[in-house]
């Protein structure tokens, strides 16, 4: 599972991942440096971190 989200949304990220995994996810920054850009899951602001296990 991952979860792409924005500084103001990493939280919520955390909390349904670990609902849902019943585990605590790694967390990693989205590399900006490729020319893809990746939107948050909850709302439409770029992504700056991947909620994975």
């Amino acid at each position: 599972m991952k979860i792409f989200c924005c500084q103001e949304h990493v939280e919520l990220g955390i909390d349904v991942f670990v609902d849902e995994e019943e585990t605590f996810p790694s967390l990693n920054t989205v590399d900006n440096s490729s020319n893809l850009s990746t939107d948050c899951e909850y709302c439409q602001n770029k992504a700056a971190y991947i909620v994975s296990n």
